[in-house]
């Protein structure tokens, strides 16, 4: 596969990303900047984490007006595969690629921690190789991560499979004891329709060696590849 990941003022997670895909997948991958107009060449755009353009006025606003946010929406329109991770998420809902919207968190506190996550749909190209109902460990940084969906909008996403992640504890419990910061019905991650365009708060690409810990996150990306 061929890879891009974007890359704005403030992003600070692309090299993170970049390293994933060419190190340890041994694929190739390339940077795309936000002055970028065409994605044709690839056949996935990653949206790493960060601050793009210092999340001003709210995260992930002016990345969704840059030539780079064009590109991602007719890609995506085509059918190409997108993932946002953490601001990425953040931009694909600024860009109406996903519904809802990513809000200060329940305290109005930044958090930098692991979190446990039930995986809900794994038909997705991202989730195919996770079992449905696992529960895997990823760490959030995050300041702006609390998911909101108006309450219909909610149950035709359900029908639809379209909240992939949920926040819960070690047992796979989806409780509000288990929800770092205060999303809706504990989501993590979503997916639009198609199932082609897949955002998530949590970080799997600081997840994918033994060094660090943990290599629940590299599952997604094999996922991907397979």
């Amino acid at each position: 596969m061929k890879f891009a990941v974007c890359v704005f003022p403030g992003s600070n997670c692309d090299y993170d990303t970049y390293y994933v895909i060419r190190d340890l997948l041994a694929q190739e991958v390339r940077f795309v900047d936000h002055n970028t107009k065409s994605l044709k060449d690839f056949d996935c755009v990653v949206i790493p984490g960060g601050f793009s353009f210092g999340d001003y006025l709210r995260a992930g606003v002016l990345a969704s007006k840059t030539p780079l946010g064009n590109a991602i929406v007719d890609f995506a329109q085509r059918g190409g595969l997108v993932l946002g991770i953490c601001n990425g998420f953040q931009i694909l809902t600024e860009l109406h690629l996903l519904p809802g919207a990513l809000l200060r968190n329940k305290g109005l506190s930044f958090l930098c921690m692991d979190v446990y996550l039930r995986v809900e749909n794994n038909s997705l190209p991202f989730t195919r190789k996770f079992e449905h109902g696992e529960v895997i460990r990823l760490p959030i940084a995050h300041g702006e991560g609390r998911y909101h969906v108006p309450e219909e909008e909610l149950k035709k996403m359900e029908e639809m499979g379209q909240v992939v992640l949920r926040y819960c504890d070690q047992e796979g419990h989806v409780n509000p004891q288990s929800n770092p910061n205060g999303s809706l019905e504990n989501i993590a991650g979503v997916c639009n329709r198609e199932g082609n365009v897949f955002g998530l708060m949590p970080h799997p690409e600081r997840a994918c060696e033994d060094l660090l810990g943990y290599r629940d996150g590299i599952i997604l990306w094999h996922s991907l590849i397979a």
